[in-house]
């Protein structure tokens, strides 16, 4: 009888220990929850051809790196409107997505009021800097590439005169004009540069008009830093090369050299890796190493901006134009030029070029 009871005590033991392990199991299982992360784009949209479809290459690539499924580990919510920025970035959030991007610097106030209400989640800006513990803001040198697609258009173009369309005035998108301003100054301090403001990033007929205004009025490239509102630009250029008009679009944030086809009418781009910045910060996510409340800026020496590697249509103009680029590149790198971010730093420059 005493045999017979301590098996069954022992069978009982381990049967318990049996249930108790496939318990622990299924509550570890349960604990470790699957890496997501999200992106919600400003109102230029996911297929802008620029700033937006930029980052969310940049998140898709990730995301196979990761083995990640999209819609799963890795997704997108677009924004028609300014409303839609806050209950795009409170889905993920409620949903624990573990990093939300908020693509452009039009999501600021949106992103400052999540990330308070939502502490323990982390977010990530493009473009622009909001001091919170759980944000990571993202930005790039963008003055540094701009200087150096503004010397390719002032050593390309034959009647003196260039222009820049820029989306909304603001201090990021002054980078874009004032570098592109002091490029051209330096390699022809006597160009004429026309600088107009669509006050839209979605509105392509807008870009069409101020393009329209500015060949007709003697310019013959436009360096568009105005998202969706760019693709406009490039309309009215290849327009107007159909009937035998010689003019160029330099195009913003990612090469651009097939929205110029098949008239081929991008000069070059400025590039600005978002897609490598939104990658890298993704990573560091998964990784664990993301912690908010810093700043990862991007610029030449990192790669983060300079001129596409679609460089044909620069060679055909002249090929030396590569050449100067390059020395105007490592006279920036090595701190020899100090190139002007804001309408006031500009002023500065190019009084300089007068002296």
């Amino acid at each position: 009888m005493k045999k017979k009871t301590g098996l069954l005590l022992s069978l009982t033991l381990a049967a318990s220990a049996v249930l108790g392990a496939c318990g622990n199991s299924d509550k570890a299982s349960s604990d470790k929850k699957e890496f997501k992360v999200g992106m919600v784009t400003d109102v230029g949209g996911v297929d802008d051809k620029s700033f937006n479809q930029s980052a969310w290459e940049g998140l898709t690539k990730f995301g196979k790196d990761n083995d990640l499924k999209k819609n799963e580990g890795y997704r997108y919510l677009q924004s028609s409107k300014d409303a839609d920025y806050i209950p795009n970035l409170t889905k993920f959030a409620k949903d624990h997505y573990n990093t939300t991007f908020g693509i452009g610097y039009l999501m600021e106030k949106s992103i400052e009021k999540v990330a308070d209400q939502y502490p323990k989640e982390q977010f990530a800006i493009v473009d622009t800097v909001v001091k919170k513990p759980n944000v990571t803001s993202i930005t790039f040198k963008d003055h540094e590439g701009s200087f150096l697609v503004g010397a390719v258009a002032a050593m390309t173009t034959k009647s003196n005169k260039v222009g820049f369309v820029g989306g909304v005035k603001s201090p990021l998108i002054t980078k874009f004009e004032s570098g592109f301003k002091a490029g051209a100054k330096a390699v022809n301090p006597n160009i004429e540069i026309v600088s107009q403001y669509a006050d839209a990033f979605d509105k392509p007929e807008k870009g069409s008009v101020l393009a329209s205004a500015m060949y007709g009025g003697g310019v013959d490239v436009i360096y568009h830093a105005s998202g969706a509102t760019g693709n406009g630009v490039f309309t009215e250029a290849k327009n107007r090369k159909k009937k035998g008009e010689n003019v160029w679009v330099i195009g913003v944030d990612r090469d651009q050299n097939q929205e110029g086809m098949p008239e081929n009418v991008t000069l070059t781009s400025m590039v600005k890796r978002v897609d490598v910045a939104v990658a890298k910060v993704a990573q560091e996510a998964k990784d664990g190493k993301l912690k908010g409340g810093k700043v990862e800026e991007f610029g030449l020496k990192d790669d983060g901006v300079g001129i596409a590697k679609t460089t044909d249509n620069v060679k055909k103009v002249n090929p030396e134009i590569l050449t100067k680029v390059e020395e105007l590149e490592k006279k920036i790198t090595d701190g020899e030029i100090k190139v002007p971010a804001t309408d006031e730093e500009y002023k500065t420059y190019e009084a300089s070029l007068k002296k």
